[in-house]
């Protein structure tokens, strides 16, 4: 298994891996709403406000995961990783644990101070996210699920308080995402 920066010129097998993915676990809806909102990620974010990272076996993507920039009106450098997709007969193998590892590790090369994402605390947690409380540190949007916001610091022992809003990229401003 390779792990590398995705290829923009790889934008329709990207999205279909979501796709499929997310319609396998979650129904066909999820699956063309979570392909759409890659796509929309790819073709409409900022190259710098946006990392991509893949997973190949064979040359084949098996996964996939962004960081998309999360903005705070104290500038703190911020990262939002979601979604993640690791291709069905590949799950269960630790391929999701060591893209996220890697991804972070290239942001905090790159001097990101925070990532956050909005999931399963039970497998972040696996990849040192733990919740954070929106008394902390505010969500974009309002969370339906309250539990799943978790943060990391990537360069403190823990997050530390981040008054104000924040803001996140085009393709995550709907409510349907959060």
């Amino acid at each position: 298994m390779k792990l590398s920066t995705y290829n923009p010129s790889n934008i329709e097998g990207i999205k279909q891996l979501f796709n499929k993915t997310f319609s396998d676990s979650e129904g066909q809806s999820e699956g063309l709403l979570i392909g759409n909102l890659v796509y929309d990620l790819m073709t409409s974010t900022d190259g710098c406000n946006l990392y991509g990272f893949v997973a190949t076996e064979n040359e084949q993507i098996i996964g996939c995961i962004f960081f998309s920039k999360l903005t705070f009106e104290n500038e703190v450098n911020a990262f939002l990783l979601s979604p993640v997709a690791i291709h069905t007969s590949y799950q269960g193998k630790g391929i999701g644990q060591k893209l996220i590892n890697f991804g972070l590790n290239t942001l905090k090369d790159d001097g990101v101070e925070l990532a956050f994402t909005y999931g399963n605390p039970k497998f972040y947690s696996k990849v040192g996210f733990s919740h954070i409380a929106e008394k902390l540190v505010k969500a974009p949007l309002k969370l339906t699920y309250p539990e799943g916001w978790l943060a990391q610091s990537l360069v403190r022992d823990k997050v530390e308080t981040i008054t104000g809003s924040s803001y996140c990229v085009e393709a995550f401003n709907k409510p349907e995402y959060w």
